[in-house]
Order: structure tokens, then sequence, then C-alpha cells
């Protein structure tokens, strides 16, 4: 395999933006903000700007896509998420399908754009793929600034609004920022410059930036949007545009070229194609989704072999049973589990250790890696009791109700909060 070439990024270099271009792959609806001039419309084919698309994809509809537009447009060399929600508010869509496209076209540049409130816990894996150049839009480094630009900011399922919100979000922006620099990886800011609430802040933006050892600054000008808190509040003018970029610039380089790009742009920068693409891409997002792999086993944590006992967020190793091919059950093998901490990215481990596993057999487990885990088709069956009866239940469709009468809440207000053990 040939080296990267880095150079080859459009929106970081601008003497190539005739020459390459870049696809984003809208697979990230979700969103964890609420930017005051920001209305998301997946079927407005007439508008330009972040957080349009005219439809959304999946991890394999987006492969599928990405040989569809190298087919038409060669000179692409970018592949980036920018939403139409963020990238890590959809992290599992979002690292599947980065990881699809290193794998089939690993020539291609890797990039994302997100607001950063979630960033910092895939930035390991995000340099583990290698995804080079990630975007993170900072409007302010002031929460008395920023708390007028966010109607909300959801952290999980607690949504904070006002000072709190804002001094959370910046928070998690401040800590994305420095670990991308750790790991190596290029990092843009997107500054919106709006008037009357965040113009007088521009320089204070980049000189934190570039403390943090940010790489470029971009600082857009705010498009008003109907039905948003900020659509009275009127474009900036060209002249304050470039007086804020010729000050920001005594800190960072900046960002002169960009086109405010969709969700779905594809092209070049200088000669853009997503119109004509419109309709490859609604295509691509009507393709049936891929069978669900065959699944023969399911996982067990126990600590003999012989009882369910353990709860998932304790179990050092699993046990993988499958059929014996005479009505009974067999073991094939003992998979060792991600260790404890990690968070979410814990749960994505496990769900590629039990790939092939179609159900998952423990004592409890939490909320969060319930959901994870039910999502990527690995049903958690929560029981007390011998294997076999698990296994039988699974397998048959029988004895179901016997398990549920067992089941047991996770002592979730004891001594396994906040250990990393399972609650989240």
């Amino acid at each position: 395999m040939n080296p990267i070439d880095y150079n080859r990024h459009p929106c970081f270099n601008a003497k190539v933006k005739g020459q390459y271009g870049r696809v984003h792959l809208p697979v990230a609806p979700k969103c964890n903000i609420q930017c005051n001039y920001c209305n998301r419309k997946y079927d407005c084919v007439n508008e330009s700007r972040p957080g349009v698309t005219s439809t959304v994809l999946t991890p394999d509809q987006a492969l599928y896509y990405m040989g569809k537009v190298l087919e038409k447009e060669p000179r692409i060399s970018v592949a980036g998420i920018a939403g139409p929600g963020d990238p890590f508010a959809n992290a599992e869509a979002t690292l599947e399908t980065m990881r699809l496209i290193r794998r089939t076209y690993p020539e291609t540049i890797l990039c994302l754009a997100s607001n950063g409130l979630n960033l910092a816990p895939h930035v390991e894996e995000l340099a583990e793929i290698g995804v080079s150049h990630v975007t993170v839009t900072v409007n302010g480094v002031d929460p008395a600034v920023t708390e007028k630009i966010y109607s909300w900011v959801r952290d999980g399922k607690v949504i904070y609004r006002g000072r709190q919100g804002a001094e959370l979000l910046l928070a998690r922006q401040l800590a994305a920022i420095e670990k991308l620099k750790q790991h190596g990886i290029t990092v843009k800011i997107n500054t919106i410059l709006i008037p009357g609430i965040n113009e007088h802040h521009i320089l204070d933006v980049a000189k934190t930036m570039k403390e943090l050892g940010a790489d470029l600054l971009n600082c857009m000008a705010m498009f008003p949007n109907a039905d948003t808190v900020f659509e009275d509040i009127p474009e900036p003018s060209k002249e304050a545009m470039n007086a804020a970029r010729n000050a920001a610039e005594q800190f960072l380089p900046q960002m002169r070229h960009c086109t405010r790009c969709r969700a779905d742009a594809v092209g070049l920068l200088e000669e853009d194609r997503t119109d004509e693409m419109r309709g490859c891409l609604s295509a691509c997002a009507k393709l049936p989704k891929p069978a669900e792999a065959v699944r023969p086993y399911v996982a067990v944590a126990t600590l003999e072999g012989v009882l369910v006992n353990q709860h998932l967020g304790e179990a050092v190793k699993l046990q993988i049973w499958g059929q014996d091919g005479q009505g009974g059950y067999k073991l094939i093998e003992e998979r060792q589990a991600p260790p404890a901490g990690g968070g979410t990215q814990r749960w994505f481990n496990l769900s590629r250790i039990l790939g092939d596993c179609q159900a998952i057999l423990i004592s409890d487990l939490g909320d969060g890696p319930k959901e994870f885990l039910s999502q990527r088709g690995i049903k958690p069956v929560v029981m007390a009791g011998f294997i076999e009866k698990g296994l039988e239940a699974v397998y048959t469709g029988k004895g179901f109700a016997l398990l549920q009468s067992r089941m047991r809440k996770c002592s979730s207000k004891g001594a396994c909060v906040g250990a990393g053990m399972g609650c989240g």
C-alpha cells in the first residue's frame, strides 16, 4: 500500500482545491446540541450549507456510494463525515463507516467535522483507524458568550441549558482538541461569526486554539436560517469577515476558500457535483440492508461454566456456546472480554468480539451496554440459573417466561456506579 499523501486534502491545502475533491458521507443524522443558527432540513436541495442532506445512509450504503462516486470522479481524495447531525452523536455508524472506507480505499484521507461534545472518548480509535483530519466547531471560549449561541446541550439523556450547557460543551471541546493533537491528528477550528453575539470574541478563540495546538482556523459567516433563534440577525459583511480573518491570522493560518459544504457534498471545491450525484445518493439509500450475519453462538458470563452468574461488567472472559447437532449444546471456546473502563468504546469492542453470537447470557448489565449490544444484533438475556436453560430459551424460544421471572435489576445505586463495570 502506498503511503497516504495528506497534502491532497483540498480544505486544508488551498493549493490543491482545483486538483482533488471530497465526498461527505451522510451517516450521522442525530445531533447532541442545538445551535441557535441551525435548522437541519434533509430534503432542501436548493440550499448549500452544513446540516443539509438529501438523505441519510447506513455505513454499508455509504461504502457502496463511495465506490460509485469514485467511478464518476476519481479525483476524490477525501472521505468525510459532517452530519447532518454530529458524527459522535452517531458514534457507532461514524466509526463503522470510517473503518469500511479505510479497509476498502486505503489511500483515501479520512476526515470528520464535529461540535466536540462527545469527541474525546473516540480519539484513540480515530487514530487507530487512521482519521488524519478533524474539524471542531468552536464559537467561543467564554461561556458568557456561548450560552447565547446554544439552546441546549445533551449529554447522554440529560439536557443542559444556558450557562451550564455552555460550560459543559466548552470543557469537552478543549479536552477533545488537546487529545487530538496528542495523537497527531490535524485540527481545523470552525468559528461562526455571529453579529452582536461573538464578533468581538474571534481573537480570543484564535489565541486559545493556537495554545491548544490547532493547525488552522476557518472563520465563517453566519447565514440567517428561517425558523431559528437567530433568523433575524443579518449575515456579516465581507468587510467584517475579512477584518476578523486578518486579525485572527496573527495566531493561526486562515482558511479563506471554504464553500460551506452540505453534509452530502461531493466533487472538487471548484467543481461541485452534489446535484449530479443526488440521484445516485438516493438510490444507494434504498439499497437493502445486508442480510443478518449468521450468528450460530451464544456468549455466557459464568464463573465456573455451569451457572450464569456474572455481571457483564465484571466478566474477564466469556464462554462461547453452540448447538452440538444432537439436540444439545457444547462449549466452543473462551474469549477475553475487553478490559474494564473505556465507556462506549468497551461495548463497541465487545460487540466485535461477539460478532458471531446472537445472544449473551448474563446475571445483569447496565442500560448502556444493553442498548448498545441490542443495536448490534446481540440480545442480552438477564437470568440466573443453569447455562443450559438459557441456551434452550435462546435456541428454541421456550422458557423465556421462567427466565424473566428470575431477572433482577442492576444495583446501579451500589458500588458499581462509576467503576466502569457495566452500568454505563
